[in-house]
């Protein structure tokens, strides 16, 4: 079963993501950019970069269980960060940046904030085991949108451009947009807790209906 839910959230993930790659080239919303800048800034959103991530996971897992990816995907901490990762991207996007979108844009931007998070977590409640999630894991998880706010700052410094508006510095300042951005990496570690706390909770009662 694990197998099979990976495999078939790979294969949307895919789909999605190439759908939003074709519809970033060849309808491009905003006028004036040039293909291969598209082409950095599509690379430069938390969204593609983490359903990336979900979609390289979910088909090592699916696909190559027993290549170095594979058991390295199939971790319960890995799978578990992943979860708080995408999950961050469906509830930002619902909170803060959902658009109305008609067509295919619709449906990729569907795709990639509403379908994909919530098929992972479902993923991640049926099939990852969760012994072993420890209390300090969450703060590890960190790393990984640290160092994609230090390189959206970065690249912003360079191009002023900003993927999300509520870390655009050049709007909003350095003062507003850091301290928006540490809210963010705030929610990252809180919702690492949670996961956390259900998985052990899920654990413990697993355990004691064994015995």
């Amino acid at each position: 079963m694990k197998r099979g839910f990976a495999g078939l959230i790979a294969i949307v993930g895919w789909l999605a993501i190439a759908l939003e790659f074709y519809l970033t080239l060849a309808r491009p919303r905003v006028d004036g950019v040039d293909p291969s800048e598209r082409i950095i800034r599509f690379f430069s959103y938390f969204t593609i970069l983490t359903n990336l991530l979900v979609a390289i996971a979910t088909t090592a897992i699916a696909f190559f269980p027993t290549s170095r990816l594979g058991k390295f995907f199939s971790r319960p901490t890995v799978e578990t960060a992943i979860a708080v990762y995408i999950t961050i991207v469906g509830v930002v996007y619902s909170l803060l940046l959902r658009e109305s979108l008609t067509g295919l844009w619709a449906i990729a931007n569907h795709a990639v904030h509403d379908v994909i998070p919530i098929a992972f977590v479902v993923y991640w409640f049926i099939c990852t085991p969760k012994a072993g999630l420890k209390w300090a894991d969450p703060a590890k998880w960190l790393i990984y949108p640290i160092l994609y706010f230090a390189y959206s700052l970065i690249h912003g410094a360079y191009t002023n451009w900003y993927p999300y508006n509520f870390a655009d510095m050049g709007t909003l300042g350095y003062a507003v947009g850091l301290r928006n951005a540490g809210f963010v990496l705030v929610s990252f570690f809180v919702l690492g807790i949670v996961f956390v706390a259900v998985g052990r909770t899920f654990s413990r009662t697993a355990k004691a209906l064994s015995n």
